[in-house]
């Protein structure tokens, strides 16, 4: 584009235009911003100064009238100084406080937490049990937020400790809460007693919310979090939910007791006479390096005999997750120990029946818990050894075909199934069977189950340590790093290490026993085991670890013995010989395989018959 001398001048001239546009108009805005603010510094000037105190006063003086206003006719409960009341035995220490008239915290004097603080329950701000009462004729509050009146500690002659919390009107209404601590003793009896019951509730119904922040107890936080439920007894006996974030679920009538169980530790709150409806609902933070474990809501209803007073008598049980101690309740607390849930509810007849009675035993003697895990596998060793015996055997036998078995291959080596037919009648007419060293095998694996839920419930191995392991109740680590190695983890457990080695060690001996040595996958799968293992058994119990090592060093001593002194390998090889003159009968389930095998090999015959044609 080709611009003259006018031209020029006329775009400069229009630039000047609108800079003087922007500049005056940009003055008149300042000269009204600063006409503003000095009007406001003039009303400033002439309004009262109101500092920060004044207004947190307003703000304490607005709380107190909202206070008072919901207290009604209990007027005094609406406002005052939160004291606690102290009352322990040897067991529990347990701070009550005036406000709700209620535990504030709940501490556990012989066990410690993961950063050696006494294990201290029920602690926090969202830790409260609450009701509504009618305060007035149209006026309501939560009773956590009224402030009661305390008694002092009684003491009686059995060494009963009580202390009485009480909320009174003028009009006669009254709230009572009695809670009494029994010596040796994590039991609480609680009793809420009513007068003027329509006034105060309305309907003959108490909605009683109790409210749990479990917090994190063990060093494994991950660990922990797995083995919290949320338990309870009803009508149809013991159920249990795993807890998760979003966990909702309610009963219509008879439930009896409702707890939050952690790892170690439980919190449980018992009707005696029942709750008529229960709704529990909890969330569980995202992030594994929160402390907070889960936090639980429980609004329960009590129904209330038509009356003007009344009793509710109440239980609450804050302490360890102790087989003995639960049991002797007689409530089927014992319950929530998980020694065998779900698909593997089976083996807790196993725990209880064996297991617990073998290692209690030897708890009993021995101040080692390593020592004692190491004697408990001996003992179960011992028990299962028919089945190793009759395994190795089988497997002996199995050896001794290998040479016949090798030539079987090579003639039928293009036709499988010829091959199987063959080999199904040489096992037979050998009197073998090639089940024999799997059966023993998988009989033992309700026991390793029943193990896997015991050691990591058993409380009495919780703090123990053996050797380089802290804590048999969790796992041991020689090495850790800042980041997390899918299947691995953060932390490589030595225990594990031991356990995946002398499996490898089975494995490649049991390898040397099988008949079939050309089949890929036995090739490889005294590697692909032990690998499989370090990933499962690295964030598992020391204890179980260690349990399982012991069993590995002892199974290779018995294959060792039993190959070498006890199976006579020229016995077998004539036992054989001489199995293989009698006449044969066949087993149902055989003929039916070979029926089956010969059927398939016609079907085969037929299809190569075909495809030539």
């Amino acid at each position: 584009m080709n611009l003259d001398r006018n031209s020029i001048i006329g775009l400069v001239l229009l630039a000047f235009l609108f800079f003087g546009y922007f500049y005056f108009t940009r003055q008149g805005q300042i000269e009204l911003e600063m006409k503003q603010k000095r009007i406001a510094d003039s009303i400033a000037k002439l309004a009262p100064k109101v500092n920060p105190q004044v207004r947190t006063l307003d703000s304490l003086r607005a709380d107190t009238l909202s206070r008072t206003s919901a207290a009604g006719q209990f007027a005094d409960a609406g406002l005052g100084k939160e004291e606690i009341t102290v009352v322990e035995n040897n067991r529990i220490r347990i701070g009550f406080t005036n406000k709700g008239g209620q535990p504030a915290y709940v501490q556990l004097k012989d066990y410690l937490s993961h950063d050696s603080t006494p294990v201290t329950l029920a602690s926090s701000e969202f830790d409260k049990f609450t009701y509504r009462i009618n305060t007035a004729p149209s006026s309501t509050a939560e009773t956590a937020e009224l402030f009661f009146t305390a008694s002092p500690v009684n003491k009686d002659a059995d060494g009963n400790q009580s202390v009485v919390y009480t909320l009174a009107d003028s009009t006669g209404k009254s709230v009572q809460h009695t809670f009494v601590l029994k010596p040796d003793n994590y039991m609480v009896d609680w009793t809420i007693t009513l007068n003027q019951v329509p006034q105060l509730l309305g309907k003959n119904t108490l909605g009683l919310v109790w409210q749990v922040k479990a917090r994190q107890q063990e060093k494994d936080v991950v660990g922990e979090r797995r083995e919290t439920q949320v338990d309870i007894v009803n009508a149809d006996g013991f159920d249990y939910f795993t807890m998760k974030d979003g966990l909702s679920e309610q009963w219509e009538e008879g439930v009896k007791w409702l707890s939050v169980k952690q790892k170690f530790f439980n919190h449980t709150l018992i009707a005696k006479n029942g709750f008529s409806r229960a709704e529990v609902s909890a969330t569980v933070p995202p992030s594994d390096t929160s402390r907070e474990v889960a936090s639980t809501t429980a609004s329960l209803n009590i129904v209330i005999p038509a009356g003007t007073s009344a009793s509710i008598p109440l239980q609450f049980y804050f302490g360890p997750n102790d087989f003995k101690i639960l049991k002797s309740y007689k409530i089927e607390l014992e319950d929530i120990i998980n020694l065998g849930q779900g698909a593997y509810a089976f083996v807790k007849y196993i725990n209880r029946a064996i297991i617990m009675p073998v290692f209690n035993a030897f708890e009993g003697f021995f101040s080692s818990y390593g020592l004692v895990v190491a004697l408990l596998t001996i003992i179960i060793r011992l028990l299962t050894s028919p089945l190793i015996y009759s395994s190795y055997l089988s497997g002996a036998k199995m050896k001794a075909l290998r040479p016949e078995l090798d030539l079987l291959k090579q003639k039928h080596k293009d036709d499988q199934q010829a091959y199987s037919m063959e080999q199904m009648k040489l096992f037979r007419s050998a009197g073998v069977n090639p089940l024999g060293g799997c059966i023993p095998a998988l009989l033992q694996i309700p026991i390793f189950f029943s193990l896997y839920s015991f050691f990591n419930a058993e409380i009495s191995l919780r703090g123990q340590s053996f050797w380089w392991a802290q804590d048999l109740s969790s796992y041991d680590k020689i090495l850790t790093w800042s980041f997390n190695i899918p299947f691995i983890g953060s932390h490589l457990s030595l225990f594990t290490l031991l356990a995946v080695f002398t499996s490898l060690l089975i494995s490649i001996y049991s390898m040397s026993m099988t008949p079939d040595q050309d089949n890929p996958m036995l090739k490889y799968m005294p590697y692909i085991f032990p690998i499989m293992l370090l990933g499962i058994f690295n964030g598992l119990p020391a204890a179980l670890t260690w349990y399982y090592t012991v069993s590995n060093v002892i199974t290779l001593l018995m294959q060792f013995v039993i190959q070498r002194f006890i199976i006579d390998h020229d016995k077998i090889l004539a036992k054989i010989e001489e199995n293989k003159k009698k006449p044969v009968t066949k087993p149902k389930w055989q003929e039916r395989l070979e029926s089956m095998q010969q059927t398939q090999q016609k079907l085969d015959d037929m299809k190569k018959k075909t495809g030539k044609k």
